[in-house]
């Protein structure tokens, strides 16, 4: 029997998209609070350094950007959930990665401390939303 058309199956396709969908959304709305409770709340001087240039970073960066790194991971998840039957252990090994990767960033960009811790838990706060919401809804 295929299980791929079963009514099971079928039923937790919009649920799964929604959960995601959710999850998705969640991060940014994470991400901009930290952002406000930094820059407007604590008066930190959120700013990075890019290529000899500094140049601060808005509300509508963080947001953005949080929000395409929970789009590309619904994606990356999408796929693998296609091509593999571990779909869930290679997305969370995966975002494990990049979230590694991805803090390279703040560390050797941030002006300043509070630059820097504002942009490292930036990231996490992203990641923390985003890898468990998303690996929830994985297959396999």
């Amino acid at each position: 029997m295929d299980t791929t058309t079963t009514p099971a199956v079928i039923a937790a396709r919009p649920t799964r998209r929604r959960d995601r969908a959710l999850a998705v959304l969640a991060a940014p709305a994470a991400t901009l609070a930290v952002w406000a409770a930094a820059v407007p709340g604590a008066g930190v001087d959120l700013v990075v350094r890019n290529g000899g240039t500094e140049q601060p970073v808005t509300a509508g960066a963080v947001g953005v950007s949080t929000l395409l790194a929970g789009l590309a991971g619904w994606a990356l998840l999408a796929l693998l959930e296609r091509f593999t039957a571990r779909a869930r252990a290679v997305w969370t090994g995966a975002a494990a990665l990049v979230l590694l990767v991805s803090l390279l960033g703040p560390v050797g960009g941030g002006v300043g401390t509070g630059a820097t811790l504002t942009l490292v838990a930036l990231h996490l706060v992203a990641a923390a939303v985003l890898v468990p919401l998303l690996r929830r809804t994985a297959r396999g």
